[in-house]
């Protein structure tokens, strides 16, 4: 026991640590994320020894992931899945497969590195939305057309290959395995329809519930640990991997409270990003064999540049071919395709099923875990350039300052300025759309009053840009993102 508690104290000093650490590097362009999984890597049994990952630690480590995949699942709204970009982003991620099936299958290079194989197929099309939603909240993407966009491409890249995952790595026959997703899909339903029930009839255990809700009985989160729990070991009582109990765990949650519940989701994140998640994301560094990936730096390589060519290419090229309905510029399309790139956790959960079953090697899987924990180092950060670059359209800037050459400092200056109108306007509406439905629930007390004068100090400061840029702030309300300066 002493062994295990030496090892979680590591760990959470690892977990503890890291935010400091990533406010502390410029620009904050390294995610927390990449720094435990560093972390797991250097002391882990590959590195320097001092983390064992013993069976209280691999307990703890699936909690971590179910947890994670359990806020994945939460943040899919089923209406957004049957809607139009749903609809497109499920298209997509099926090119997706087909195309990395062709490339795995046909390639010459993964047939030499030995890694052919449906696992990797998988790997090839994943999005770890779950990883990716605290960046987006971090970098105030959440609610923007951009972060839409992504949460709805990125669903598709989460939910597909987890089913993916449960029919074809499946050591049962086509039947036996639809048999069983069956039986697990009734369940689900099972589960999502009592509570659903019971809230429309007002039952009394029901009251019961959300009234202890914030007291000593914590009853809504027990009942979703619960849920999360009993989900996780049906699949494991099924010889399903418990990446899907987690994410169906979430979905259903989120069906049964459609609106969600900020007191249930403070007290989820705590839970999972206060201490079950990151002990997940250092404990899959902990798996990386520094010495097996540097010794394999083409498969390395070749892995993430087949991930852009195989889930990046087919995003951008269907955001491109759907402008009308999302009506994105060119950079920003790219920086949803980059943010959909990014892979890591469903990478974990495949890799580790290929190797139990003996369809991978150790050091093969250690190098595309390796792989998947670059891209959410890579990806985000080149997302995050191009989502910069955007507004300031630089195209249209060095065409001015081609034109006039003199005024160079004034046209990049002026577009400087668009970019941060821009910001300035994407922050405003989401202040102002929480402060209606604030209005609408319960009025305004005194914190919301001041929030209120903060809303119309930054209209005034728009109103005040938009002179100064030579624009009337009476008729023109809203700058379009697609808005060019005159040529000089």
């Amino acid at each position: 026991m002493t062994q295990e508690l030496v090892s979680l104290t590591i760990i959470m000093a690892v977990a503890a640590v890291s935010p400091i650490v990533a406010q502390l590097i410029p620009g904050k362009f390294i995610p927390q994320t990449v720094l435990l999984l560093a972390a797991g890597a250097a002391l882990g049994p590959y590195g320097l020894g001092i983390i064992e990952v013993n069976d209280a630690v691999k307990l703890l480590n699936e909690l971590g992931m179910a947890f994670l995949f359990l806020l994945a699942g939460y943040e899919i709204d089923p209406k957004r899945l049957a809607g139009h970009q749903g609809k497109v982003g499920l298209l997509t991620w099926g090119i997706t497969l087909g195309l990395a099936w062709l490339v795995v299958t046909f390639l010459p290079f993964f047939t030499k590195q030995g890694i052919n194989g449906v696992a990797t197929v998988i790997a090839l099309t994943t999005t770890a939305l779950g990883t990716l939603m605290p960046i987006l909240k971090e970098r105030n993407l959440e609610g923007t057309p951009i972060g839409d966009a992504i949460i709805s491409y990125g669903t598709w890249g989460e939910l597909g290959p987890i089913l993916a995952m449960a029919i074809l790595l499946s050591t049962r026959t086509g039947w036996q395995t639809m048999l069983v997703l069956g039986a697990f899909l009734a369940i689900c339903l099972l589960c999502a329809m009592l509570p659903t029930k019971a809230l429309k009839t007002g039952h009394r255990l029901y009251r019961f519930l959300t009234e202890n809700a914030n007291t000593s009985s914590q009853t809504l989160m027990r009942l979703t640990t619960f849920l999360l729990i009993f989900l996780v070991t049906i699949s494991a009582l099924f010889e399903l991997d418990a990446v899907l109990g987690a994410f169906a765990a979430g979905f259903i949650l989120r069906y049964i409270i459609p609106d969600g519940s900020k007191s249930l989701e403070m007290k989820l994140e705590g839970v999972g990003y206060g201490f079950l998640i990151p002990v997940f994301f250092v404990v899959s560094g902990a798996a990386i064999n520094v010495r097996a990936v540097a010794s394999r730096p083409a498969l390395l390589v070749a892995f993430i540049v087949m991930l852009m060519l195989i889930r990046a290419v087919p995003v951008y090229v269907a955001l491109s071919l759907d402008k009308r309905k999302n009506p994105l510029s060119s950079h920003h399309r790219v920086t949803v395709a980059l943010y959909c790139t990014t892979a890591l956790p469903i990478i974990v959960a495949v890799t580790s099923l290929a190797v139990k079953v003996g369809t991978m090697q150790s050091d093969t899987a250690s190098t595309l875990v390796a792989a998947g924990a670059i891209t959410v180092f890579l990806m985000p950060l080149l997302g995050s350039i191009t989502y910069q670059v955007a507004d300031v359209h630089p195209v249209t800037a060095v065409r001015e300052i081609a034109h006039t050459p003199s005024d160079w400092q004034t046209i990049v200056r002026e577009h400087a300025q668009v970019r941060a109108l821009l910001h300035h306007q994407d922050r405003l509406k989401r202040m102002a759309e929480t402060l209606e439905s604030l209005e609408k629930q319960e009025g305004l007390n005194g914190l919301d009053s001041r929030r209120a004068e903060l809303v119309e100090r930054a209209r005034l400061e728009i109103d005040r840009q938009l002179k100064e840029l030579g624009l009337d702030p009476q008729l023109t309300t809203q700058l379009p993102h697609n808005y060019r300066y005159p040529k000089n």
